[in-house]
């Protein structure tokens, strides 16, 4: 066994394997939790019979993301309030765990519009479509991947396609192009009515059927329930933001490769990250995360930077 090889292979594929196992699973943690599993598994492996490796270790991370997802389902109908994906800073080269997301298809793919839409798929769906959408892997390379035909493969992506179409094409998730200045601008406009409790001034920034979600997980106070209406959620915004949001601070900044607002508290410790979705008529949904659980990941992308202030997008 040559560990130095083995450690060259894993490593050089270390962000293709995150990117399949994220994808999957839609948290950093199982996805970390994964390729630890698949290291082990690559450690014992008899690498004479090896003679792809990375198809090897593709495999083996996406059967690692099937199973687990199995079992994440079954935990998720139970989450304590809204459940949403974990999200992960992107843009800056020196601690961004997805890479450079310079093709327009890799942005959407780790989007955190689609990687929520994703929930509605099977395991294996979900797979055949990470696998061919994000990656371009052949439906033959899907098959192998996942273990199955390749005619069977072609349909599991073909139906994953359908499923996710209706949302895509239309409603609050549809991607919006994005202008940096004029959604700074947003932001700022955004902050400042919160902040300053200008509820009227809130409710023109949003679309009249906003909606409002908080992901928790129960361990620190937020609403429950999706909240839906300019009024109610202009409300809801400025008060968690007079009460709890004194001591933050709070920038624009890239995750999943797109825009966001991220919270932070003197300590450096992630508190919050919110994505906002922009539509013609103002904002139309506002997503938050807020378990810590899931903000554990960012903050120590976060530590390997000067500031918070760095992160400005």
């Amino acid at each position: 066994m040559n560990d130095t090889a083995d450690l060259e292979d894993f490593e050089r594929l270390r962000g293709r394997l995150f990117g399949i196992a994220y994808r999957m699973m839609g948290t950093a943690t199982d996805a970390e939790e994964i390729l630890q599993d698949t290291w082990l598994r690559w450690q014992e492996a008899d690498k004479t019979t090896v003679r792809n490796p990375d198809a090897y270790l593709a495999k083996i991370v996406t059967n690692l993301s099937i199973k687990q997802l199995t079992s994440a389902r079954a935990r998720r109908e139970t989450y304590v309030g809204e459940w949403l994906p974990e999200p992960v800073l992107t843009g800056r080269s020196e601690f961004d765990a997805l890479g450079p997301l310079d093709v327009v298809a890799e942005r959407e793919s780790v989007s955190f519009a689609l990687l929520l839409m994703l929930e509605r798929l099977t395991p294996a769906e979900r797979a055949a479509y990470v696998l061919h959408e994000a990656f371009a892997y052949g439906y033959r390379e899907v098959a192998e991947l996942i273990g199955t035909s390749e005619a069977n493969a072609r349909q599991l992506s073909s139906r994953a396609g359908k499923k996710l179409a209706p949302e895509r094409d239309s409603g609050p998730h549809r991607e919006q192009p994005v202008d940096r200045a004029g959604w700074r601008k947003l932001v700022e406009r955004f902050l400042a009515a919160a902040r300053l409790g200008e509820i009227e001034e809130l409710e023109q920034l949003l679309a009249a059927d906003v909606v409002s979600r908080a992901d928790s997980g129960g361990k620190v106070s937020a609403a429950r329930n999706v909240l839906t209406g300019r009024n109610r959620v202009a409300r809801y915004l400025s008060g968690g933001l007079e009460r709890f949001g004194g001591d933050l601070d709070m920038y624009p900044a890239e995750a999943n490769g797109g825009p966001a607002l991220v919270a932070a508290g003197p300590d450096g410790v992630v508190v919050a990250i919110c994505f906002l979705g922009i539509g013609p008529d103002g904002v139309t949904d506002v997503q938050f995360v807020m378990n810590p659980d899931k903000l554990a990941f960012a903050t120590e992308q976060l530590s390997h930077i000067d500031g918070l202030s760095d992160l400005s997008w």
